[in-house]
Parts: structure tokens; sequence; C-alpha cells
């Protein structure tokens, strides 16, 4: 029988591939709200990041979410990243 197959993404930041459950997942909906989706089932564009600290720091510094949805994202969705705990 044939293994399952992983589903892997990249970070917005660093650009390595990792396992989809290992990442943090953005969401843009279609009002332009822009949320963590903790359940990675959320309807709308996804950005993942990897959540470790210097991916963090670079996350903000050069507003990689601006970029990966097009849009300016509130600052309150960057501190809100730097306050979640990673396993």
């Amino acid at each position: 029988m044939a293994d399952k197959k992983i589903p892997m993404r990249t970070c917005i930041v660093c650009k390595r591939e990792f396992d989809k459950k290992s990442l943090i997942r953005i969401v843009k909906d279609k009002n332009g709200s822009v949320f963590i989706d903790e359940s990675g089932k959320a309807n709308g564009r996804g950005a993942y990041f990897c959540g470790c600290p210097t991916c963090r720091a670079k996350l903000v510094k050069s507003k990689a979410l601006d970029r990966a949805f097009g849009i300016t994202v509130a600052a309150e969705v960057y501190s809100e990243l730097g306050e979640i705990k990673i396993d």
C-alpha cells in the first residue's frame, strides 16, 4: 500500500518547507480581515510561518504578511503573533 502523502507548506519568512501541521496559518478572508487560523481550515487566502524566534522578528520587521496578502495588515495581528505559544 502507498504511504499517505504529508502536506508540506513553505514559511513566508525563511522559505523553508515544513509539515503543514507544524506551521502557524494566518488567513485573509473575503472581507479583508486578517487573523490566526487555529483550526487550519478557515476559508480565505492562507499564509504560513514557522514561528521560530528569528522568523517572528523578521516577519514584523519586513512586514511579510503585507506582501503575502497585498494589503496593509494591522499592527494588532503582528503583536498577536508574538504572543502565541509554539509547541
